[in-house]
């Protein structure tokens, strides 16, 4: 099955236009024709299962035949991540981790950050590219980068936790997850949080936690934080 996605279509549409863009790919690059199934995805759990009426470059329209809703997981993974001075390691986590079934995604800005600041233009395509690939139907949310200081300040449900590199008292990262909760977990940048990052974190309630007994990447770290929780939910 090929998935394409687009936000604007809703539950109970009958028809959909895709815009001239993504005809032309399905028409002249796909060779898709009139009478041609055509798989589309929301990203808000839909699947709607449509059948080419028009097969047009510049407006390919199609019926809705079906629709069905899958049930989100019981439990939550959100990555706050520190941006990678190669975007290329920050965009090969926010693939793998999409395809892992990650929910959101924030780029915190820190003490020792190499990149203070990051556009989310393009990993939001990569994002959708990613969800089609693995044949999700929910859209991973990528927030606008905020700083560390500010984000450990905001009211988040579920369990809280920084993993990092300090010889200090930490917790094992995967015998603290609770199945089924929303669970927010801090990676900090190459150069790790600063001391005075990490008691702040503590300060709002952010748990300590280790990874393992290797000291990994930043964005090794956030996808075998993001591995973690999902296999503790499976």
């Amino acid at each position: 099955m090929q998935l394409f996605y687009n936000s604007e279509i809703k539950q109970g549409d009958s028809t959909y236009f895709f815009d001239k863009e993504e005809s032309k790919h399905i028409v002249k690059v796909l060779r898709k024709k009139e009478g041609d199934k055509i798989f589309i995805t929301n990203g808000l759990g839909f699947l709607f299962e449509s059948e080419i009426i028009l097969a047009s470059e510049k407006k390919c329209e199609v019926k809705i035949a079906k629709e069905t809703f899958q049930e989100p997981v019981a439990f939550y993974t959100h990555i706050a991540v520190a941006p990678t001075k190669m975007n290329d390691r920050l965009e090969w986590f926010l693939e793998k981790a999409t395809e892992i079934g990650i929910h959101e995604i924030t780029p915190i800005i820190c003490d020792h950050s190499e990149r203070k600041v990051y556009k989310i233009d393009r990993a939001e395509k990569i994002i959708q590219a990613a969800m089609k690939q693995s044949l999700h139907y929910y859209l991973p949310k990528i927030n606008e980068p905020i700083s560390l200081s500010q984000f450990v300040k905001l009211n988040y449900e579920g369990q809280k936790f920084i993993a990092h590199c300090e010889e200090t008292d930490k917790k094992s990262f995967k015998n603290e997850i609770k199945q089924n909760e929303k669970i927010t977990i801090l990676i900090g940048p190459e150069g790790d949080f600063s001391t005075k990052e990490i008691n702040l974190a503590i300060a709002n309630q952010f748990i300590p936690v280790t990874l393992g007994n290797t000291r990994l990447r930043t964005e090794t770290a956030a996808l075998v934080a993001c591995h973690t929780i999902a296999l503790q939910n499976e």
